[in-house]
């Protein structure tokens, strides 16, 4: 029976030495395995469905949405008077993204165009498309600008082409023509006398090269040489620099393209990347860990300086001639255009903006732009990108049409592209990337414990048996002692007569 129970002890101990130490190794080799896993899901590569899928059609919801800013006041805005707007919209798109001519390169690169068509969704839009706003004639205030340095009798000139094609200092149409384009005279015009001046050659509208076009073709890094460059941009248009710029700091690409990140973030990582509408490299930073529907995520956000001038931020000497601090000066990439960009409601930017325009009320929540990201594998979780479209405008002596129009940057729409990982896309990426690893991190510590707790119920068995031992050893001397007891006196008796039988022996 001892001998069962020693077996039994033995196979405890065994049992739990090697459970425990195939728990030491799960949680030693575990990460090690974690990361390999998810560099082998985040790199970009058809043999992995997941986030090849998620990287080539963007397989969630993604929307824009656009408000306008309908000017009040355009008879005393001419007169010299501040600009008075409101806010209309949103008018919300559906983004369609697909990546064509996708092209794997020996060294570890992948070049790709991504085309974008919009489409209108009635049904969350504040409106709809054939909803009438003013805003400020880019092709006439702009152009004034552009051309006010031009000798007075050109002036006159360009003045008198205005009035012949019947071109005002304001535009009233509806939200689809100003979106997408609509007719002119004048567009047409300049397109045939002047080819090259606008950025469209047909109609003329503020999201009219947006629509059904490409974002340039991107050069990219796969991730299989090397994980931490995993979606970094390698060149455009195979450039490795822009030239838009005054500075080698500024004109750099730098980041991804956008959508995706590499892995194993930190709160110290930053989210570069490349905005071909921006014309710019843009860099948002870590503002704080949150979480959605269960999977952990860092939010980055803008950080102040992004739009800030040469003056209050030196690295952004290179994107001037600057103005106030909150806007980005565009005109090089947009045919010497006055054209701004900024946060919306000039979030973020010199309160001297806000005291031009009446009707703007910037903040955070509404106004500020964010990406949420997992950090384990740098795959957004929700997006929220909103910028403003800004006209720098003012009178211009022998264009009339400015009247006496006070300098100003006058807000004409901002817009917000927003997306989040939702439905199968999110159940999936829960599953793989959440719940599985969760599980092999609470297994190697159900080991480790089951392990301990095996060699713990061995060690009490081994103690009971050697004590049951003790015990029975005891119990048997106790038992000999009480029957030597009780047999002393017939064994003294017996020695009494075996003593005799000698001394007679002896006498004999």
């Amino acid at each position: 029976m001892a001998i069962n129970k020693s077996k039994v002890t033995a196979g405890f101990v065994v049992s739990g030495v090697l459970t425990l130490i195939f728990g030491i190794i799960s949680a030693i080799m575990g990460p090690a395995i974690m990361k390999d896993q998810v560099s082998k899901n985040t790199m970009i590569d058809p043999k992995n469905d997941l986030s090849y899928t998620m990287w080539k059609d963007l397989p969630v919801p993604f929307f824009m949405s656009v408000y306008f800013f309908n000017v009040l006041n355009p008879q005393e805005i001419l007169r010299g008077e501040k600009p008075m707007v409101e806010q209309r919209g949103p008018y919300v798109y559906r983004k369609q993204c697909r990546k064509e001519n996708i092209t794997f390169h020996p060294n570890y690169t992948v070049s790709y165009r991504e085309y974008r068509r919009y489409f209108f969704e009635p049904s969350m839009s504040v409106g709809n498309e054939s909803d009438v706003v003013t805003i400020p004639n880019m092709l006439v205030l702009g152009a004034s600008v552009m051309l006010e340095n031009l000798p007075f009798a050109v002036r006159l000139l360009i003045s008198a082409t205005f009035k012949t094609f019947k071109e005002g200092p304001f535009l009233t149409k509806t939200v689809g023509e100003l979106m997408w384009g609509y007719d002119s005279d004048l567009v047409e015009f300049l397109n045939k006398y002047l080819p090259g001046m606008l950025p469209s050659t047909g109609k003329f509208g503020l999201f009219a090269e947006f629509n059904n076009s490409n974002t340039g073709l991107f050069t990219i890094h796969t991730g299989k040489d090397d994980i931490m460059k995993a979606h970094k941009v390698d060149s455009w248009n195979g450039l490795t620099e822009l030239s838009y710029w005054r500075t080698p700091q500024t004109n750099m690409i730098n980041g991804t393209a956008g959508q995706l990140w590499p892995p194993f973030m930190t709160k110290e990582s930053t989210l570069p990347f490349y905005s071909p509408d921006a014309c710019r490299s843009l860099e948002l930073v870590f503002q704080r860990p949150g979480e959605m529907r269960g999977i952990p995520s860092y939010r980055f956000v803008a950080p102040k300086t992004m739009f800030a001038n040469g003056s209050d931020y030196a690295p952004n000497e290179g994107f001037c001639p600057c103005r106030q601090s909150g806007l980005l000066n565009v005109s090089s990439c947009r045919q010497n255009s006055p054209v701004f960009i900024s946060h919306p409601h000039f979030f973020n930017a010199d309160p001297v903006l806000l005291d031009y325009v009446l009707g703007l009320h910037p903040n955070e929540e509404e106004h500020g732009l964010f990406i949420d990201i997992h950090p384990l594998t740098g795959v957004p979780l929700n997006v929220s990108i909103r910028l403003q479209l800004n006209l720098y405008m003012k009178r211009v002596s022998g264009i009339t049409e400015t009247g006496k129009i006070s300098e100003v940057v006058m807000p004409m729409l901002w817009f917000e592209e927003n997306g989040y990982i939702d439905g199968p896309v999110l159940t999936t990426f829960h599953t793989n990337l959440v719940v599985l690893p969760a599980v092999m991190e609470y297994m190697q510590y159900t080991f480790i414990g089951l392990g301990l707790l095996t060699i713990l119920v061995a060690m009490l068995v081994h103690y009971k048996v050697k004590r049951n031992e003790r015990q029975e050893c005891i119990a048997a001397q106790g038992n000999t002692s009480t029957w030597t007891e009780e047999r002393s006196p017939l064994l003294q008796e017996d020695t009494k007569h075996t003593s005799r039988r000698h001394a007679d022996g002896h006498h004999s």
